[in-house]
């Protein structure tokens, strides 16, 4: 079926930034649209989100030379291809950009506009998403992580360690991870407020902490875990992300809320440190994107008891997750389709992870919208993990919500074997 019509509008994100929507028209009337997320702490190696950068304009943050691409050169080019052959769709966006990371278009621009084509794609021909992207072959529902604290830069630095989040290792179905992750997130806020160490809700959800130091809220994460009635480490495990290039000048990682200061091999230390002492069974980001010889370190001796994942190391990118796999710099990939910019891009990222027996992680970013696009992706690619934020905020919970639809359209399909999946990278 031809695709008759490319669109772009100008909408908000769940941080009240602008964002594009895409919607695609076929020849048949099907209609479909792509909702665009936004990180707020990037990746030096993602592929570019274009912003017009007029100060009188939504202080610089719109959006409207992104729209003007999709709705001329990009539409123009489109129109009166097969919306069901997506690789050629996403290859045509990328030969038409012509840059390596999507800066002439956008990768804002791209990625509505390939996400708007699978959509419509599926509606075209009737079935669910996530079955039009796996190919009919994607029944797993994915194991969630889930922001408990926010920190860095989706908490205006009370800490600096970007995210705490919590793994429900100890579920037996997806229904359970999510009402032991209520169970332990109110245990959190209650908690928060009773020491009057919170000062409200992070970016994606989270508590936004009040803190003296970036280990304190381990203590109180420990206590949130036995207050809702688990057991830290055997039901619910601790997961990390570090965001260290965030941290790192070249030469050292600082630490601004403790004053603080650490040479690559004496963070490396703490990182082991703190995966021995609390019940952390993955890391994220624990280095900076150009610290591969820490990587490396850390990977060889936690690599396997920890998923070690990179985040900004790979932003999505197969030429630098195949770089990361030949030179065992992690275990796991974060998956986010902004980093790359085009559905095509991003499954490629994700097949090429799972064929190294490493583990995707399909992930949101901290200015979300209501697309629940991504737990379509990560049912029909078997990822086996989603991280969206935390347990709040519609953006949020519309894709844990999803998933719950995704698993009852699935039935006796449905497959959930939960921590089980860690045993891919720690059976060694």
């Amino acid at each position: 079926m031809k695709i008759a019509n490319v669109s772009a509008f100008q909408i908000f994100d769940s941080r009240g930034f602008p964002t594009l929507e895409v919607e695609v028209t076929l020849a048949n009337g099907v209609k479909a649209s792509g909702l665009v997320p936004s990180g707020a702490s990037t990746g030096q190696f993602e592929a570019l989100e274009l912003r017009d950068g007029d100060p009188k304009r939504l202080r610089g943050k719109s959006v409207f030379k992104a729209l003007s691409h999709v709705n001329h050169e990009i539409a123009k080019a489109l129109i009166g291809m097969d919306v069901t052959r997506q690789e050629a769709i996403d290859a045509r966006l990328v030969e038409l950009d012509g840059t390596t990371n999507k800066s002439r278009l956008g990768a804002n621009a791209t990625l509505g506009v390939s996400m708007a084509c699978a959509r419509a794609a599926a509606r075209h021909q009737g079935v669910e998403l996530y079955e039009y992207l796996g190919q009919g072959q994607g029944n797993l529902i994915p194991l969630n992580e889930i922001q408990i604290f926010g920190g860095g830069a989706h908490a205006g630095w009370a800490i600096d360690i970007q995210d705490f989040l919590m793994i429900a290792v100890g579920a037996k179905s997806y229904e359970e991870t999510l009402e032991m992750t209520f169970n332990v997130y109110h245990a959190a806020g209650d908690i928060m407020r009773e020491q009057n160490r919170a000062a409200g809700l992070a970016d994606e959800g989270g508590w936004w902490p009040v803190f003296n130091s970036n280990e304190e809220p381990f203590e109180f994460f420990l206590e949130a875990i036995k207050r809702a009635g688990y057991r830290p480490g055997k039901d619910v495990a601790i997961s990390l992300d570090i965001a260290a290039s965030d941290l790192f000048d070249g030469e050292h990682y600082r630490f601004k809320k403790e004053g603080k200061t650490f040479t690559p091999t004496e963070f490396c230390e703490l990182m082991e440190t703190w995966c021995t002492r609390y019940p952390i069974i993955s890391i994220e980001d624990p280095f900076a994107d150009t610290d591969f010889a820490s990587w490396a370190r850390f990977t060889e001796r936690l690599g396997h008891r920890v998923q070690i994942i990179g985040d900004d190391l790979f932003t999505t990118n197969i030429n630098r997750i195949a770089e990361g796999i030949d030179k065992k710099l992690a275990n796991a990939v974060l998956i986010k389709l902004n980093q790359i910019g085009t559905v095509s891009e991003t499954l490629q990222a994700i097949r090429l992870t799972q064929q190294a027996g490493w583990l995707p992680v399909v992930s949101a970013r901290s200015g979300e919208t209501e697309d629940a696009f991504i737990s379509h992706l990560a049912v029909a690619t078997n990822a086996g993990q989603l991280k969206v934020g935390s347990f709040a905020r519609s953006e949020r919970m519309v894709k844990w919500n999803e998933n719950l639809r995704i698993q009852r359209s699935l039935g006796d399909k449905a497959r959930f074997i939960g921590a089980r999946l860690y045993e891919r990278i720690f059976s060694d």
